[in-house]
């Protein structure tokens, strides 16, 4: 090879590493950002992103418990539908039908009250599980208790005494579908207004759940009465065609205060959470005392109690005892 042939050669050479170098000078330049934006990343957070997608798939595990709890909240809903129109998974006859299903319906809150504990502990809380509560309560604390109250009357389940006056079965029927109608309007209007910064100490208007345990607490209530009383006894036969007459109106005034605009105490949280007054002391004794001396009939009494005391204090404040007026304090008398 000649000597200009070599320096063309080494020339060409030397002008493709620079060529080379300068394509691949990009690629350094991005792997130098990429380093220190993964460094920055790491250090603000905390946490590798190469770890962050096993972190999401442990928030989605998470995220199933409070799932299957409110699930469980309206299946024991649709189990005291089905169980109080005889068409359960067992055969249950007699007083203990209705019983049952009262118990389901109990057991809905006890999943109502953990599903919102576990997505709050798990931090799971979202827009979808507040719909899905909704909807399964609608189930279990709307449905369910207008249907038990139906069958309630239905003189075939020997719960109740028959009346010298019965209950209209169109007008008893239409009260079902009020009490559920009202439950549903309750729950969308609490999706609504309700607030993630709410304290949520008190409830406007009566929450569902609460609603429904004075539907179900009577056929709990009237089999400890049938078995602490005989049918020949004074109190049994008075006290029940009363309440033969009185639960369809009790429920009817139910479906009305959960669409009103009563203030309600959220009993659950300012037991746990705040400050317990000497009051609440006094009522969490006399409920006790109650139980041990009644049993299961004290949770009509109670649950009556809480549904009906808070209008009874607004009527009291507005008409009966209104609160002092506010003497406003005018800047002249300041100044002297």
């Amino acid at each position: 090879m000649t000597l200009v042939g070599k320096c063309v050669k080494s020339r060409h050479g030397r002008l493709g590493s620079a060529g080379g170098a300068k394509r691949s000078e990009p690629k350094f330049v991005d792997s130098i950002f990429g380093s220190l934006l993964f460094e920055k990343q790491t250090f603000m957070t905390g946490i590798s992103p190469t770890t962050a997608p096993r972190k999401t798939r442990r928030q989605k595990v998470f995220a199933v418990l409070p799932t299957l709890l409110t699930l469980c909240n309206a299946a024991c809903g649709f189990g005291a539908i089905t169980i109080a129109a005889k068409i359960g998974p067992e055969q249950i006859s007699g007083t203990e039908l209705l019983v049952t299903a009262a118990q389901l319906i109990f057991l809905a809150m006890l999943f109502d009250m953990l599903d919102g504990s576990a997505a709050r502990l798990t931090n799971q809380t979202s827009d979808f599980g507040a719909q899905l509560d909704s909807l399964c309560d609608a189930i279990s604390f709307g449905v369910a208790p207008g249907f038990i109250l139906l069958q309630l009357a239905n003189p075939d389940h020997k719960l109740l005494m028959a009346t010298a006056i019965p209950f209209p079965p169109r007008l008893l029927w239409a009260i079902a579908v009020l009490f559920m109608a009202c439950a549903i309007l309750r729950l969308a209007r609490f999706n609504v207004e309700s607030d993630e910064e709410d304290s949520h100490e008190y409830f406007s208007g009566l929450p569902s759940p609460a609603a429904a345990g004075v539907v179900a607490s009577f056929p709990i209530g009237i089999r400890e009465l049938n078995e602490q009383f005989t049918s020949a006894s004074l109190i049994s036969k008075y006290l029940q065609p009363t309440l033969a007459i009185l639960l369809p109106l009790i429920t009817l005034a139910a479906a009305v205060l959960m669409v009103s605009r009563i203030r309600y105490a959220h009993v659950f949280n300012q037991m746990i959470r705040g400050r317990r007054s000497r009051i609440q002391i006094l009522q969490i004794v006399f409920a006790m005392v109650l139980v041990f001396v009644v049993r299961e009939m004290a949770l009509p009494v109670l649950f009556c109690a809480f549904a009906f005391s808070s209008p009874v204090r607004a009527l009291w404040q507005r008409y009966v005892r209104p609160p002092a007026p506010v003497v406003a304090v005018s800047s002249d008398t300041d100044a002297a």
